[in-house]
């Protein structure tokens, strides 16, 4: 069947891929800064407001609002956290504008966040920081902003292409900007190519290649497989973000990986393991607070000291704070673990690292652009912010903070553009073909490849890593690689046919592991996320790098680039002298 025919051509003057905190942000920002009579579309792979990944957000907002925190402290845990790795602008952007950010959450968008009995926003404390600054609504944030942020821009005159799936960003014939973006409207199965004058990604990220992970299955990290595809360079691809504490259900239930919050261990939770013993003060002098890759990997060690295999993961406990005191402070979680038969109250909860959060992305400016005029990103899909390591709370702030950036940034922009560009149809049409590439093979299941991936990718190149596993990776990828392409989807009614959107998905979780992988073999040093056992020090912090991937004749290649230390250097500090920078204020 010939797919590259009757294409639906559409146009646009701004697009957004995505509806998470990031895509809504832009929309509503854009509205306000555009021209008067600007067509703003915004696109997803689901349903606006029902989907991605800001919605799943459970702790909390990281904003310096005063009480000892200031904005000069929550940068330098950025920073520090991040290992001497973040993009420092962009870092300080985030860190500045969180506080402009979250106002404009409350009195613009209508969220209510948890308060103190003084008025004050209430704020708890979080791992690998010096003050209390995450701003929540109970345990359950996420839910509250992109509920807000729904109502805001299903209000408006915003044209909304719901079940679109992005597959491919489409150059100009030059290739020298960026023309539009092919979707499949999954409604129908049919291509829709919408030209564009300005893109914003921000489909979001979801490391689902692993075996234990936080996002929804349909987060298969396309953005960054189509930004690949189009010739951009991607830093940080390495610093897959392991949560320590993914719920341990068993096997049969989705429920396995989902996120316990960092704000238990804020609040004292303590990890025992299998023998009854709490080990985290082995790890790190900040027991259970340190950050999530220390917490993880001392998870993970205790884990392998464990031969027993009906024994998988480690205990969160909390009955030692008081089991009203948690009902009452974690209802969300409380209730999470009771509905997979656990008391997180009163008893113990099986926990497990999970594959959270992906610091690396499109290399992009601090205003969102990047090497492709007309294309922006925000939120996880781009690099830079977090470094080697993102601070709980650090990421819908980011997502937030750069999505009304991106949005400020192309409404600006389009004022200088002239008409809609013109794409490069042999582009276009590898694109189609691309996607049509199981129709008229023999059909097969597709879930054991992908549990196949998932295996492949916790043991060889999960929370700790060697040449030797990672070498060994990069074989095994390509085996499920070449087993996907020869496997078939049924071509005889593609509305809604998910088997043809599973194998899609499979195909980005491919393409984006060879990165992370081959990003991993590159970087013989130890920093935040990315641990290697071979290489365990952390290196030269005065000669600190990011690796860049890029794809180049259908390889994916990785370099160097020194990290710019536009601020602030290893060794120094922007606070004060009589400023302490020890842990202050948590509970």
């Amino acid at each position: 069947m010939n797919l590259t025919q009757n294409i639906d051509r559409h146009d646009t003057d701004i697009l957004i891929l995505g509806t998470g905190g990031a895509g809504l942000f832009a929309a509503l920002h854009a509205q306000q800064s555009a021209p008067p009579g600007t067509r703003i579309t915004i696109a997803v792979k689901g349903l606006v407001g029902k989907c991605g990944c800001t919605r799943m957000v459970q702790g909390g907002y990281n904003v310096a609002l005063g009480g000892g925190d200031t904005v000069e402290r929550h940068f330098m845990d950025t920073i520090q956290g991040g290992k001497w790795m973040p993009n420092q602008d962009m870092a300080w952007r985030l860190c500045e504008q969180a506080v402009v950010r979250v106002q404009e959450l409350e009195n613009e968008i209508g969220c209510f966040f948890d308060r103190n009995p003084d008025g004050t926003l209430h704020q708890k404390a979080f791992a690998g920081q010096t003050a209390d600054r995450t701003v929540h609504k109970g345990d359950l944030t996420g839910i509250e902003i992109i509920n807000r942020l729904m109502e805001q821009v299903l209000s408006r005159p915003i044209e909304k292409l719901q079940e679109h799936r992005a597959i491919g960003l489409i150059p100009t014939q030059d290739g020298s900007a960026l023309a539009g973006v092919l979707m499949i409207d999954m409604r129908t199965g049919k291509f829709r190519f919408v030209r564009a004058k300005a893109v914003l990604m921000a489909t979001g990220g979801g490391p689902t290649m692993y075996k234990y992970h936080t996002p929804s299955g349909d987060k298969t990290m396309d953005g960054l497989a189509m930004a690949l595809r189009a010739g951009l360079a991607l830093r940080d691809m390495e610093m897959v973000q392991f949560h320590p504490t993914g719920l341990l259900a068993g096997h049969h239930t989705r429920m396995t990986g989902t996120v316990l919050e960092e704000g238990l261990r804020g609040a004292g939770g303590q990890l025992i393991s299998h023998a009854g013993q709490r080990f985290m003060f082995d790890y790190d002098d900040l027991g259970e607070r340190a950050t999530r890759d220390v917490v993880s990997r001392g998870i993970y060690a205790e884990m392998r000291k464990n031969n027993n295999p009906e024994q998988e993961g480690v205990f969160i406990s909390m009955a030692h704070l008081g089991p009203d005191n948690v009902r009452r402070k974690f209802k969300g979680m409380v209730d999470r673990c009771a509905d997979s038969g656990f008391d997180l109250a009163a008893g113990k909860v099986e926990v497990v690292p999970t594959a959270h959060y992906f610091m690396g992305g499109v290399v992009v400016d601090v205003d969102t652009r990047t090497a492709m005029e007309g294309l922006y990103v925000a939120g996880e899909d781009a690099g830079g912010a977090h470094g080697s390591n993102r601070l709980g709370g650090n990421g819908v702030a980011n997502s937030t903070v750069y999505g009304g950036v991106a949005g400020d940034t192309m409404g600006a922009d389009i004022r200088k553009m002239g008409a809609l560009r013109e794409p490069d149809e042999d582009a276009l049409t590898a694109e189609v073909a691309r996607a049509c590439h199981p129709f008229g093979k023999s059909p097969a299941p597709l879930q054991p490849l992908r549990q196949k991936l998932q295996e492949v990718m916790w043991e060889d190149v999960g929370v700790m890593r060697t040449q030797s596993g990672l070498e060994r990776g990069l074989t095994r990828i390509a085996e499920v690689s070449d087993e996907l392409m020869e496997l078939g989807v049924a071509a005889d009614n593609l509305a809604f046919n998910l088997t043809w959107h599973d194998w899609l998905n499979m195909r980005s979780l491919c393409d984006v592991s060879v990165a992370i992988t081959k990003a991993g073999l590159s970087r013989e040093n130890s920093r935040g996320a990315h641990f290697r056992e071979d290489f365990p020090m952390p290196g030269d912090l005065d000669a600190s790098y990011f690796t860049i991937a890029t794809l180049q004749s259908g390889t994916v290649a990785v370099s160097r680039e020194a990290v710019e230390f536009s601020i602030v250097r290893p060794g120094e500090s922007i606070l004060s002298a009589d400023e302490p920078d020890t842990l202050v204020g948590q509970s």
